[in-house]
């Protein structure tokens, strides 16, 4: 009887094993989407804005260039991008090491990112009345990485999974990354921004 429950034990542990580290993939990811759009966010800010006198923004420029849109003079595009580049860098060594502070600070930032972003789709939808489709798609994915983070915690955390050998972790990283900036780049030029 103890050997069956046991043997259901290491049956139940080795299925979440095989999970975890597909999900702490899956992870980073969705941090190279949310970062890909807060960079063309932040784009936006700094090469397409101010807009021309006598433009009237509406949709998406009316949120981006909303007075919620800046913490004094930075855009929260750009605080964006930096919540996005520490989940990658964080979420990568939490791949490789599986390290339980990183787990804990992940899931505290995460946290942190879902309640801003809560906040932000509130300001949207019942404040300026217009929805930025890049900044829902950052808001599903500060959502993902949480959801993410109390799948991961469920299962047993990251620990149960083994490490990942960095050689696997970053190259790809920084090829996705780098294809991502290229990508929201090349976006911004096809943009329908008024005045540009």
């Amino acid at each position: 009887m103890g050997e069956s429950i046991s043997n259901t034990s290491t049956t139940q542990s080795y299925g979440a094993q095989r999970y975890v580290n597909k999900l702490l993939g899956a992870f980073l990811g969705i941090a190279v989407i949310g970062w890909g759009a807060s960079i063309f966010l932040t784009a936006v800010h700094f090469w397409a804005l101010p807009l021309p006198s006598g433009i009237e923004p509406e949709g998406s420029m009316a949120v981006i260039t909303s007075a919620w849109a800046y913490v004094g003079p930075i855009p929260l595009a750009l605080l964006g991008a930096g919540y996005y580049a520490t989940m990658l860098v964080l979420g990568g060594l939490w791949l490789e090491t599986k390290h339980d502070l990183l787990e804990r600070g992940i899931f505290l930032i995460t946290l942190g990112g879902l309640g801003a972003s809560a906040y932000f789709v509130y300001l949207q939808l019942g404040v300026i009345g217009a929805i930025c489709p890049f900044c829902m798609m950052s808001a599903a994915a500060t959502t993902s990485l949480f959801t993410i983070e109390l799948v991961v915690k469920y299962l047993g955390g990251g620990r149960i999974a083994p490490p990942v050998s960095s050689t696997r972790i970053w190259p790809p990283l920084l090829v996705a990354i780098i294809g991502m900036t290229v990508t929201a780049m090349y976006g911004l030029t096809l943009a329908p921004i008024p005045g540009t």
